[in-house]
């Protein structure tokens, strides 16, 4: 590759370095430093594309992920498109996916897009975002579009997918409509002209398909950046309302507080990095001083109160603390609390209580519970059949017995 043609500034070296925070992988890092120096040179912003299908009414905080990249980039000046996929989820994506994905119906996407935008806005400055649906370049191309389209892409290459190639040597079906959901993201990127796409690990192919795409249609092909997918609450499986180990964008500010801040203390990093908007030296020096004997729990408060900030506001933040903490007012919480694992989400409360050995039997758990003396999260337990989610939670037997238990499925 070719050097640029002006030496590089340092402007465009630290949005480099915004655009490589948190992120997993950058194709290809030299040629994005180009674009951004070349945007700096000439002042036309780039145009950066993260398409979504809105195949779910509501987004959590796993999704932001990628969306707060988008902000960062949109702070520098460029132009933000979000793409409500509403062509592109009548076909299903399959990545990842070891079986065909059911396609919705028209209906259920126009009834979950209606939500994406809205939610989407609290996150992207609204005013300054490019909203599109990829049905207005999908639809007019027709059948003899389509064949046209197909033409540019070989099926050896399509079967180098890992999903692909996995169900396709174990004899699981792969219906040909599955080909065609990375050929028309790729189409995306050529009718919007995008200079990078985003999306999660698992779109890495279908970002490259766009890529190869952008070649054969003449154009500069795009740079793709690929973000992490979140964890969720139990630290082990991805963010899922699904697994139930989720943070909804629509939860209440006491909910979205108290989930925030039953996360573990080496999790809590992780989070800070893909979801908070503070400065990484701010963040590093917030955890250096957390190793050198801070109350983790200090820095816990930080973020849960910004991530509630953003999707309610400051006030709503400030609530969300005062209830928080006067929920465990009555005792404070041991700073050598006993962290631990069980399997079998969703489990009865009865049960947990038995497998994390805060009771030695169930007859003992449920007697601590009609006697008042069970808590999770700071919230007295009165139903002995309470079936609790994966997640982790604070779960507390009499004034002494604690511990932080990640429950699993």
């Amino acid at each position: 590759m070719n050097a640029p043609d002006s030496p590089i500034s340092e402007q465009a070296r630290e949005a480099l370095r915004i655009s490589l925070r948190g992120c997993d992988e950058l194709l290809i890092e030299q040629e994005w430093l180009r674009k951004l120096a070349r945007s700096e040179r000439t002042g036309t912003p780039l145009r950066i594309k993260l398409g979504l299908d809105p195949t779910a009414p509501d987004l959590h905080i796993g999704h932001t992920v990628v969306l707060n990249k988008m902000r960062q980039l949109q702070d520098l000046g460029h132009t933000v498109i979000f793409l409500i996929g509403d062509f592109t989820a009548m076909i299903g994506d399959p990545s990842g996916r070891n079986t065909t994905r059911p396609a919705l119906t028209r209906e259920q996407i126009e009834a979950n897009a209606r939500t994406y935008f809205e939610q989407a806005s609290l996150v992207l400055d609204p005013a300054r975002t490019e909203i599109r649906y990829n049905s207005e370049w999908s639809d007019p191309l027709g059948a003899r579009g389509m064949i046209q389209l197909a033409s540019r892409y070989t099926l050896a290459r399509m079967l180098e997918r890992d999903d692909f190639t996995r169900r396709f040597k174990g004899g699981v079906p792969i219906s040909v409509h599955e080909l065609l959901y990375p050929l028309m993201q790729g189409y995306d990127s050529v009718a919007l002209k995008s200079d990078i796409e985003l999306g999660g690990t698992d779109q890495k192919f279908n970002l490259l398909v766009g890529r190869e795409l952008q070649r054969e249609y003449g154009q500069e092909p795009q740079c793709i950046l690929t973000m992490p997918l979140l964890e969720g609450l139990d630290g082990v499986e991805k963010m899922s309302k699904s697994k139930g180990n989720y943070v909804g964008i629509t939860d209440a500010p006491e909910e979205m507080f108290g989930k925030l801040m039953s996360i573990s203390d080496t999790l809590m990093w992780r989070y800070f990095t893909l979801l908070s908007f503070r400065p990484m030296a701010e963040i590093d020096a917030l955890r250096a001083s957390c190793e050198q004997g801070r109350n983790p729990r200090d820095a816990k408060v930080m973020l849960a109160q910004e991530i509630v900030a953003r999707f309610h506001s400051p006030a709503r933040a400030e609530q969300a603390l005062a209830s928080f903490e006067a929920r465990f007012r009555e005792g404070a919480l041991p700073e050598d609390m006993p962290e631990l694992t069980v399997q079998g989400a969703p489990l009865v409360v009865t049960q947990l209580l038995r497998q994390a050995q805060l009771v030695p039997s169930g007859a003992e758990a449920t007697r601590n519970i009609e006697q008042g003396g069970v808590r999770i999260d700071g919230e007295r337990v009165t139903d002995k059949g309470l079936k609790l989610p994966a997640g982790t939670y604070v779960v507390q037997v009499g004034k002494r017995r604690f511990a932080r238990v990640t429950l699993v499925g």
